[in-house]
């Protein structure tokens, strides 16, 4: 589990072909530190097993489901992924709980800058809307946020300057693929009412 709050941007070193899927190495001293073989740390939001650490490197494989299911297949080498490490017991929750299980890739619609700050409208299968509300939670590319505004495809979060400079969502324009995992909560209630119309 997770919180949805990026602790750095990380930078993609290599990218292994390991048919069916891909071998990941990605920089980040602070986390590599401290981490060991058989952690779970999120990438872009998505929950990856360290196969390996090597100084200020971690090592991660991604099967074809994932490849399939997140944006890890529009990576390159240099590029800047968010990276949170898993959450312990006792820690405290500033964002939401979040698993690390992409449910679909968004396609960001539309950003509109104010200064420092941005709204961003994100498109999304239809299906996954019932599994939001106005003020409840998502998280995009791994990153905790409120959402705003709901519709059938779309919905539209806030970003304030910190979100903006520190995650990389900063860097996204309209066109960009994002990985969206709903509330696991959400998910539970729309199962349960789903039973009851049986």
């Amino acid at each position: 589990m997770f919180t949805g709050l990026v602790q750095n941007l990380a930078k993609v070193r290599e990218i292994v072909p390991q048919e069916p899927g891909v071998r990941l190495v990605i920089e980040d001293a602070p986390t590599a530190r401290g981490a060991a073989i058989g952690d779970s740390i999120a990438i872009n939001g998505c929950c990856l097993t360290v196969v390996a650490v090597d100084e200020d490197c971690l090592a991660f494989e991604a099967g074809p489901e994932t490849m399939q299911r997140t944006t890890f297949g529009q990576l390159r080498v240099g590029d800047h992924v968010n990276i949170e490490t898993s959450l312990r017991v006792g820690d405290a929750l500033g964002g939401h709980y979040v698993t690390g299980h992409i449910d679909a890739v968004g396609t960001v619609d539309r950003r509109q800058d104010d200064a420092e700050w941005s709204t961003f409208w994100i498109n999304l299968p239809q299906e996954l809307s019932r599994q939001l509300a106005s003020k409840g939670s998502i998280a995009i590319e791994g990153v905790s946020l409120t959402l705003v505004d709901v519709e059938d495809e779309r919905f539209s979060v806030a970003l304030i300057p910190h979100t903006l400079q520190l995650t990389t969502l900063g860097s996204k324009r309209a066109g960009d693929r994002v990985n969206l995992e709903t509330d696991v909560l959400a998910k539970y209630v729309e199962r349960q009412l789903q039973w009851e119309k049986r």
